[in-house]
């Protein structure tokens, strides 16, 4: 899904990977990752990350952005608890991301 919703987005690649990020954005000739902060909470567990990662790596970096406003209380965890519900999660999230939530959550309207 989430390469569906970039992939009109020049320079965005979408890989998974397991273990360390580190290791990750090492073996990806990198040193700086990008990391959203919603609120003070996120900021307070993506902050140890930060520091441990440059515990681990002393050139390894790590720049927080802040969305804009309208999405500052937006999470996974809030979407798919709506879509659960039977809400309309179509201005949070792109439409095909809508139709596997409600197919997940068998509340396909087009049934």
């Amino acid at each position: 899904m989430v390469r569906q919703a970039v992939q009109d987005v020049k320079n965005v690649d979408v890989e998974g990977f397991t273990g360390l990020l580190i290791e990750y954005v090492h073996r990806k000739n990198a040193n700086a990752v990008l990391r959203g902060l919603r609120a003070v909470s996120d900021f307070e567990f993506e902050f140890q990350l930060a520091l441990v990662n440059r515990k681990l790596s002393k050139d390894f970096e790590t720049i927080f952005m802040m969305p804009n406003e309208t999405y500052t209380f937006l999470s996974s965890s809030v979407v798919k608890e709506l879509a659960w519900l039977g809400a309309d999660v179509s201005a949070l999230v792109p439409p095909h991301v809508k139709l596997a939530l409600e197919l997940k959550f068998g509340r396909n309207k087009t049934e």
